[in-house]
């Protein structure tokens, strides 16, 4: 039945199907070890897409000004990231900075990264 079908495919094996059998192979359509398989398979892709996201976090955390005190969760690093964001966009608009600062891209970011300090 169509119910039957759902069901075996529960388990994310998208394999299978409800056929009229074969001789060799058994009566499950997956077997323990191939079920153990696929939940290792999906540990190590949950644990590279962890890994890939904390990463892109530490990444984030480098550009944004933050004080030394700071130690930020990851919703914190997002709301302060949109933030800065906001305020670039703000600086931008009102031209504070002229031609000369803009060409030294060091001092540039040391004011930048106070005047965020004092903003937010």
């Amino acid at each position: 039945s169509p119910a039957q079908g759902k069901r075996g495919k529960k388990c994310g094996s998208g394999g299978g199907g409800g056929g009229g059998g074969s001789s060799s192979g058994g009566g499950s359509p997956q077997s323990y070890e191939e079920l153990q398989t696929q939940r290792v398979m999906a540990n190590v892709r949950e644990r590279q897409r962890t890994q890939s996201l904390n990463e892109a976090f530490a990444a984030l955390r480098k550009i944004i000004p933050t004080l030394p005190s700071d130690k930020l969760s990851k919703i914190q690093t997002l709301k302060l990231a949109a933030r800065y964001i906001d305020f670039l966009y703000q600086v931008l608009q009102s031209d504070e900075l002229d031609s000369k600062m803009a060409s030294c891209s060091y001092v540039a970011h040391e004011r930048l990264s106070y005047a965020f300090s004092v903003w937010r």
